[in-house]
């Protein structure tokens, strides 16, 4: 595929990551936000063995980047709102630079390794692989997340 048709699919999946973004906070205000989470890591996980699995074209491309995006930063609001709720507004924004830097962190070991992995064997089906098994992991992580309140938080509420 071109380089532009590739900035394309990039540009696509940034639209839908806005509606993402929008919708995931409505749902964060109706339902358990771990399970809204784990819904996301879930759905990443069979998009991108679907991804593997089907001829990749330039209209698989361009439906894959619509349905990544509609699943990629939807995640921000929600782990965002779940912080707020089980630690409280107080110290936010520390927490969720926190929550922030780790993203960083494996986003850049994501694109580092995965570059290292295609230079040792021409390939980025491992990382796709990787990627589907975090996401699974992802996704069992945050089911049993303790999202009640921490104690100083309902005491002062009481």
């Amino acid at each position: 595929m071109t380089a532009a048709f590739a900035a394309t699919a990039i540009a696509v999946i940034g639209l839908a990551n806005i509606g993402s973004g929008i919708f995931a906070g409505i749902c964060g205000d109706r339902f358990r936000k771990k399970y809204i989470l784990s819904g996301f890591y879930i759905c990443r996980a069979i998009v991108m063995t679907g991804f593997l699995l089907i001829p990749i074209t330039e209209t698989t491309a361009l439906v894959f980047a619509v349905l990544i995006g509609l699943l990629w930063l939807g995640t921000v609001p929600i782990t965002s709102a779940l912080v707020a709720q089980i630690f409280g507004v107080r110290y936010l924004s520390t927490l969720f630079g926190f929550v922030f830097f780790s993203h960083q962190l494996g986003a850049f070991l994501g694109s580092w390794l995965g570059g290292y992995v295609f230079d040792l064997t021409g390939s980025y089906d491992i990382v796709w692989g990787v990627a589907v098994v975090l996401g699974l992991v992802a996704a069992a992580f945050h089911l049993p997340i303790a999202d009640a309140p921490v104690t100083r938080l309902q005491e002062n509420a009481a």
